[in-house]
């Protein structure tokens, strides 16, 4: 696929997931490209990152981190995410005229991959543990690869409600900071609730791992959040607000590593979770992973259960639903099965 193609695919992506600002741009951005406008000076160097590496992703949070740090001049008028009022024709001529004037700046920010962190992601890993036997209900040692800035290490600290026709559940601290409305769909009978989950654990690893208490940190992860998507603002205002209140670890470590360093301890229930990490994954690091986790699986007992959860996209294509897999062996048994559907950004989740 060429890069042009690339492009092009990420907008039809973007416009499938209401974002139809983003849209517009990777159209344009790939015409541009094309006809070796400021888009092809830009992207010099870069053209090779395809698939997983997101180029054009990577090109839209440097722009819109420039934007977001009062440095993008008139752009910023048509940016929802600071108040602006995106229109396709003006809004891609002052995107193209950032990219002819500040080529090197925005060229900067194409080294590092996208980490959007996504909130919503966060339903699907409290459903998942909704899930579990008593058997594994137990303090939880939570530990995520490719954690990012760990927003999704406080499960027990987010509120998730749902509707199924007239059942509607709802679950989670009535005084949460993250509030997933809606979050949930389909068998809302599966998901048992459960009033004293505590995590007693919050470890993460990544390559490139964001502090989210920093101004930095806050804003790499806000440069990557789609800007006329208030919905997702929201969730990761709110997110942002938790993590300066409940502290989360978050090593820069490999997949691998992390895992490798995983261990049972009795009395708790350790949980490894991911999320959309699995085609970032060298296949060596991969397989360490899976490797892991199977002897980890082997090494649970009734004492110190194992669980690993995962929202991965079906390997078929990326038009599959991405879906929430459940791994759990506590010794005397074991439970292994996909568990619901969601979206790419994780809400809603349909169980059953």
């Amino acid at each position: 696929m060429t890069p042009s193609a690339a492009i092009r695919q990420q907008g039809a992506a973007c416009a499938a997931l209401g974002s139809p600002m983003y849209a517009a741009l990777c159209a344009r951005l790939a015409d541009d490209l094309d006809v070796g406008g400021p888009a092809a000076d830009v992207l010099a160097g870069h053209l090779h990152l395809g698939g997983p590496d997101a180029l054009a992703l990577r090109l839209l949070g440097a722009v819109h981190r420039r934007v977001l740090e009062r440095r993008a001049g008139v752009l910023a008028t048509f940016y929802p995410s600071v108040g602006g009022t995106w229109a396709d024709e003006a809004g891609w001529a002052a995107f193209r005229d950032l990219l002819a004037t500040e080529p090197d700046a925005v060229r900067a920010g194409l080294e590092r991959p996208p980490q959007t962190n996504e909130v919503g992601r966060v339903a699907a890993l409290l459903g998942g543990l909704l899930h579990l036997p008593d058997a594994c209900r137990l303090p939880v040692r939570l530990h995520e690869i490719g954690a990012s800035g760990g927003l999704l290490l406080r499960p027990d600290h987010v509120r998730c409600t749902g509707t199924d026709g007239p059942q509607r559940l709802a679950v989670g601290p009535t005084d949460a900071r993250v509030v997933l409305e809606d979050a949930w769909t389909g068998q809302l009978d599966l998901l048992r609730p459960w009033p004293d989950l505590r995590v007693v654990l919050r470890r993460g690893g990544d390559l490139a791992p964001v502090d989210p208490t920093t101004t930095e940190g806050r804003t790499t992860l806000a440069a990557y959040t789609w800007p006329d998507q208030p919905e997702r603002w929201e969730r990761l205002r709110a997110a942002l607000a938790l993590a300066a209140a409940v502290p989360a670890t978050v090593e820069a470590t490999d997949a691998a590593d992390l895992a490798s360093r995983i261990e049972l301890v009795d009395g708790t229930t350790t949980v490894l979770w991911q999320a959309v990490v699995q085609q970032y994954l060298p296949s060596g690091t991969a397989a360490r992973v899976e490797q892991r986790i199977a002897d980890l699986l082997d090494a649970a007992t009734p004492d110190a259960p194992f669980v690993h959860l995962a929202l991965e996209p079906r390997p078929r294509g990326e038009d599959r639903p991405f879906t929430v897999t459940l791994r759990a062996a506590w010794g005397t048994g074991r439970d292994e099965r996909d568990l619901g559907t969601a979206s790419p950004h994780g809400v809603p989740v349909r169980w059953g």
